[in-house]
């Protein structure tokens, strides 16, 4: 394929995702077109057919989470067999009770940062036959900005509660920076079928994507990703079933949901990780996945530490009266935790 030819066909544009961030924009281009060559790349760049935002840039430029590569025409087939399209399919338009809905799962708000309550079940980007996902409704929380919020982590489609955006380049690029340093700190709540063997611990599994029965999952295995995750029991009921603090140490692809499945105490809801040992019987909501992003403390964009809670939703609060949890008991979250 000529550069004449590829000009003939649409501009491709991609968004990066939040564990891309950092990563140089030619080593990019390289990951998501392995069969890109190298000078192609480099004589977009000097022709401005390559574009960050809409602004030229140089092969050397670090890339935010959230920002949107622009480049031009190629043939996807020949040249990208691991391209990662923000969505397979564009956005529906955002139906106004589903914006006022998004404005009212606001916890926080300031000129540098959002941080919203996701609900379980909306996709935080889009992917093969999804049409909605948050990416998609961020213009519902503009506001007075002059730019759409970023994303700068992700939370699974099925997880609830903490998401932080970030309302600029400059703010992306310092929330970034603190969960890539793991200067963030997050707590999930998850309830899980059986109880750990103690009461709290670590958990540091290396963890790798291996495909199998049920798609693709992550998996402990030696030759993965280091993933560490701390534990603590808070509340229990006999040995049926226990309720977790879970504090990720880093940041990999389900893994909480792995590690719970590896101590023997599958989250419950979760099938894909858990099969049928993840269902409790009697509990009508078991097929949902009880994990819930329920804290975050990070800095601040501006300066000092934000720490913001999510409070339990409706239906998975309903599962921890139904057990007899207090869930006052758990008040500072980050108490005793390094």
């Amino acid at each position: 394929m000529t550069d004449d030819a590829s000009e003939r066909g649409s501009v491709v544009r991609l968004r990066v995702e939040p564990d891309e961030a950092g990563v140089r924009l030619d080593r990019w281009l390289k990951r998501r077109f392995p069969g890109l060559g190298q000078g192609r790349i480099q004589k977009w760049l000097r022709i401005g057919q390559v574009r960050i935002d809409g602004g030229r840039v140089k092969a050397g430029a670090r890339l935010e989470a959230g920002q949107e590569v622009r480049i031009p025409p190629v043939s996807a087939a020949s040249l990208l067999p691991d391209v990662r399209p923000e969505t397979s399919r564009p956005p529906r338009p955002v139906r106004p009770d589903e914006a006022e809905d998004l404005r009212r799962r606001v916890l926080h708000r300031d000129a540098e940062v959002i941080v919203i309550d996701k609900p379980a079940g909306l996709a935080v980007q889009g992917g093969t036959g999804t049409d909605r996902h948050l990416d998609g409704m961020l213009d519902a929380l503009t506001f007075d900005a002059r730019e759409r919020p970023r994303l700068v982590h992700r939370l699974d489609r099925d997880t609830s509660g903490i998401l932080v955006l970030a309302r600029s380049a400059a703010a992306a690029s310092k929330l970034t920076a603190a969960f890539r340093d793991k200067t963030a700190r997050k707590i999930y709540w998850a309830l899980v079928v059986g109880v750990p063997g103690a009461r709290e611990g670590r958990i540091g599994l290396a963890l790798a994507k291996r495909s199998g029965q049920y798609g693709e999952r992550v998996v402990a295995d030696e030759a993965g990703k280091t993933a560490i995750t701390r534990y603590r029991v808070i509340d229990q009921v006999s040995k049926r079933c226990a309720w977790l603090a879970l504090e990720p140490l880093t940041g990999r692809t389900h893994q909480l949901r792995a590690h719970c499945m590896a101590m023997g105490t599958p989250i419950v809801g979760d099938g894909k990780y858990g099969g049928r040992a993840s269902f409790l019987k009697g509990l009508d909501s078991a097929r949902m996945l009880h994990l819930h992003a329920r804290a975050i403390r990070i800095p601040h964009p501006a300066g000092g530490i934000l720490e913001v809670q999510a409070q339990l939703p409706d239906s998975l609060r309903q599962t921890w009266t139904y057990l007899g949890f207090d869930l006052t008991i758990e008040n500072d979250l980050f108490a005793g935790r390094k």
